[in-house]
């Protein structure tokens, strides 16, 4: 598993460092070279400056929520292509909301809160098709 995602870049865009720092981590560990925001602007401006592979993106944060951000990358063509996992403790709650929007085209893939490592890397290796 080491080195599997050598040459990818991951984009975290999460409020909480805490995560930042694992999902930097763990995922670095596995060969991505990770980037993060803190914010969904903030997180905008990378992913327009870097291109990540994949973002993976928290619903629950301060100013932006993940949900009207998500939309935002989606309707940016300059980004609107790079994969979207999204990153929430309440992902039943969240699947059954973005799935009823018509404007808003469901995200990649999803991981639930606390982090599973092996569902992580399974929902990485989807959506990258690696």
């Amino acid at each position: 598993m080491a080195g599997e995602f050598t040459g990818k870049k991951v984009l975290i865009i999460d409020d909480e460092p805490d995560v930042v720092a694992y999902l930097e981590t763990f995922l670095g560990d596995v060969g991505f070279t990770t980037l993060s925001a803190p914010d969904a602007m903030t997180g905008r401006e990378v992913a327009k400056r870097e291109k990540p592979d994949v973002i993976t993106l928290d619903i629950a944060m301060p100013e932006k929520s993940g949900g009207k951000f998500l939309k935002e990358l989606q309707e940016d063509p300059d980004i609107a292509d790079i994969p979207v996992v999204v990153v929430t403790g309440v992902m039943k709650e969240y699947k059954t909301f973005i799935h009823g929007r018509k404007h808003i085209k469901p995200p990649a893939g999803y991981i639930q809160k606390p982090i599973d490592r092996d569902t992580l890397i399974a929902t990485l290796r989807e959506v990258l098709g690696c």
